[in-house]
């Protein structure tokens, strides 16, 4: 914390503008050995400045120079930002000045860390920062930026807050029995409030099965028997031709996959290989992994052909997808109709593609999408946070279970347990590995 860092924050390779950025205290006086330009000292904070960098007495390059001080920045420390013309041997040539005067390269995620470790904000606005640096779709963007502001904090927060103050009643009551104007800690005080406590955790985790679709996108798998149009599905759900077409059956042999969003979702589409059984080595791999991929899948749709009738295979198909995600297609729609199904099915083409939109609406409609986008957008953002959470439901579950078969200070272990897993959450308590680990996923520069 004590070392000045520094690390180039925007991406690498050729652009208009790359951002090198400094934070630390010798922030300024690095700055001032390698510019030309006004007088930093007496410049205003959150201020950018015109200028030129040098080693010595050659110029690298003209630049801007943001003067950002101490505790109003993203760090809470001193952070110089300069921003240079694009390029690769310009960028690294003014990261290897600030190197050599004084500074450090930053490790991944290190600023955000410290503005963590200052004070600045919690974990969970720390790691919404990189969700939201990751966020593939429009609505894990919403999300992200929802966490940054604190809605899941609070949330952590008001519940750590709650427990808290059972916690302070019970220590009272054990410590200082003899008061007679504070309230008794019994088992129908306790109840009401703990269950209150484990609803409120309850309602965010049923959330994050939508925190999962929503920040990893739908998987959603095309499978049939061969040459019953998975392909064309594919590529008019991507608009291009990413997956090889032909009349001959066993074209698509491998996994072909591909992304596309759908009212802020991302759809992540997996063409595979048409499953029958085969004699060809390269073929039956790819059936074994399209069987892999209806495991994996949010949605499977059944693609089956309008112009065949129902074999076995199409039947074991259908059998083997739950219902609450299967989703059958008949396509080939402009030939003459041998199929007969009893269950609920889409009918379409890919000659017109006739049926895609309703496909489209069916796997809004599965997944119950258009609700997800009404309720609350706080969701928790990773499999750390998620598990703490249910660590401190089992906590309380574990105390409402022995609240009248043990004594309340036995009670009181499970009810702090729960409490240090909320806090573990807000980074309120948290061991320096944790930090090191979490932060490492983060890029360099932010």
């Amino acid at each position: 914390m004590e070392d000045t860092i520094c690390a180039i924050s925007t991406a690498k390779g050729v652009g208009a503008i790359s951002i090198i950025r400094i934070s630390g205290k010798d922030a300024f006086n690095i700055i001032k050995k390698i510019y030309k330009g006004k007088d930093l000292d007496k410049v205003l904070s959150n201020t950018i400045n015109y200028g030129y960098i040098y080693d010595k007495d050659e110029l690298i390059d003209e630049v801007l120079v943001s003067i950002l001080k101490a505790p109003k920045t993203y760090t809470m420390e001193d952070i110089v930002e300069i921003n240079s013309h694009g390029g690769i041997n310009t960028t690294n040539r003014i990261l290897e000045l600030v190197l050599e005067h004084g500074a450090r390269l930053a490790e991944p995620g290190e600023f955000t860390k410290r503005a963590f470790l200052n004070g600045r904000i919690d974990l969970t606005k720390a790691e919404a920062v990189n969700d939201l640096i990751n966020a593939k779709s429009n609505l894990a963007r919403r999300v992200a930026l929802n966490n940054i502001k604190g809605d899941l904090y609070n949330k952590i927060k008001a519940l750590r807050n709650d427990i808290g103050k059972l916690m302070a009643n019970i220590e009272v009551n054990i410590d200082y029995p003899e008061y007679e104007d504070i309230e008794v800690i019994t088992n129908e005080v306790l109840k009401p409030e703990l269950d209150k406590v484990k609803e409120e955790i309850n309602k965010i985790l049923k959330n994050t099965k939508n925190a999962k679709l929503i920040n990893n996108g739908i998987n959603i798998a095309l499978i049939g028997r061969p040459n019953t149009g998975k392909s064309s599905i594919l590529n008019k759900f991507l608009d291009e031709e990413k997956a090889i077409v032909t009349e001959i059956p066993g074209t698509t042999r491998d996994i072909v996959e591909g992304s596309m969003t759908l009212d802020g979702f991302e759809l992540n589409f997996i063409d595979t290989a048409g499953i029958r059984e085969t004699s060809d080595v390269v073929e039956k791999i790819g059936v074994e992994k399209s069987k892999k991929a209806i495991d994996s899948a949010d949605i499977v749709i059944v693609v089956l052909n309008n112009s065949e009738k129902l074999t076995k295979e199409d039947e074991e198909l259908i059998n083997l997808i739950p219902e609450n995600k299967r989703i059958i297609f008949v396509n080939k729609s402009d030939l003459p109709n041998k199929l007969e199904i009893k269950d609920n099915y889409i009918i379409g083409n890919t000659v017109n593609y006739d049926g895609i939109d309703n496909l489209k609406k069916a796997i809004k409609e599965k997944l119950n999408l258009d609700n997800i986008m009404l309720n609350d957008m706080t969701y928790m953002s990773n499999i750390r946070e998620i598990d703490l959470l249910k660590k401190a439901l089992d906590s309380i579950e574990s105390a409402l279970n022995n609240l009248y078969s043990m004594p309340i200070d036995m009670i009181e272990i499970d009810i702090t347990n729960a409490w240090n897993y909320l806090g573990e959450i807000t980074g309120e308590v948290y061991q320096d590995e944790l930090l090191d680990i979490l932060f490492s996923n983060f890029c360099v520069g932010k």
